[in-house]
């Protein structure tokens, strides 16, 4: 990870100190426990239960660090401060798809929380990066993979 700043909403920091505080009080213990199992099941040189205890312990331990990284560089989203004239990193944007004549509803968000499914997109994918900085009424050109897409910025909100 770089020394980017990690930006973050409250409740994008919430939910990451949610799953930090998870992985280390509940899921340690669990792999912990996984391990001391393998082990009982004597020769570790042979051990395809310890070998995958071991591994899961690795990459949960990797996810804490990363976690906990992120959680050093945030750099909190203050809701108050989010403008409804123009699109901003945590700004809730409506849009029209002029192409398919859809209304969506995106929120903007860092990297670091966005969450395609919850239409939560982060302000560096083509779509968010578009968006920011632009008002009610703008028409945005984005270009995806399928060439150049039309969006009309209906609304803006907190």
């Amino acid at each position: 990870m770089t020394d980017k700043e990690v930006l973050l909403t409250p409740q994008g920091l919430k939910k990451i100190e949610d799953e930090l505080e998870m992985l280390k009080t509940v899921r340690r213990k669990e792999v912990a426990e996984r391990i001391k199992q393998a082990i009982a099941f004597g020769d570790i040189s042979e051990n395809s239960e310890y070998d995958e205890a071991k591994n899961e312990q690795a990459q949960l331990e990797e996810r804490i660090m990363k976690l906990e990284t992120m959680l050093r560089k945030a750099k909190i989203i203050d809701e108050d401060e989010i403008s409804v004239d123009t699109v901003s990193i945590g700004a809730t944007v409506k849009v029209k798809d002029l192409e398919f004549d859809e209304e969506v509803e995106y929120t903007i968000v860092g990297s670091a929380e966005a969450d395609p499914y919850e239409l939560k997109i982060s302000n560096e994918s083509p779509v968010g990066s578009a968006l920011i900085g632009k008002k009610i009424g703008d028409v945005v050109n984005v270009q995806i993979p399928d060439g150049v897409t039309k969006y009309e910025i209906l609304e803006i909100k907190r």
